[in-house]
């Protein structure tokens, strides 16, 4: 089943784990919005920097670090996502606890390798 995804940390970059991310989620058929500091394109995928209101948002994905993430706490748990995905090198206790304070499942896993193994 499709989920709604929010990459944020979106990059042009191929050699970066949120461009092999976005592509594989496009593969798998997810619906995804793409989110960076620079706009481009990952594929057919738009990187917006824009912080728009989406609804029903499964997964919000992350590839920023601890220290990025803060300026956007409140824009992702506006999301309501049903779980927030901790890459590797971006786990964060702290967005963790306001995440599970606002029922959202902090995860640390990798992306790529829950689309690989079929978790997603």
């Amino acid at each position: 089943m499709p989920k709604n995804t929010v990459v944020l940390g979106a990059s042009e970059n191929p050699e970066r784990y949120s461009f092999l991310a976005t592509q594989k989620l496009v593969a798998h058929q997810h619906t995804v919005t793409a989110i960076g500091i620079k706009a481009g394109k990952i594929g057919a995928t738009p990187i917006i920097t824009a912080h728009p209101h989406i609804h029903n948002v499964d997964t919000v994905t992350l590839y920023l670090s601890p220290a990025n993430q803060k300026s956007y706490y409140s824009y992702i748990l506006s999301l309501h996502p049903q779980r927030l995905i901790f890459n590797p090198g971006t786990e964060n206790d702290e967005l963790a606890s306001l995440a599970k304070a606002n029922g959202i499942e902090p995860i640390e896993a990798c992306t790529l390798v829950l689309l690989s193994t079929g978790q997603y």
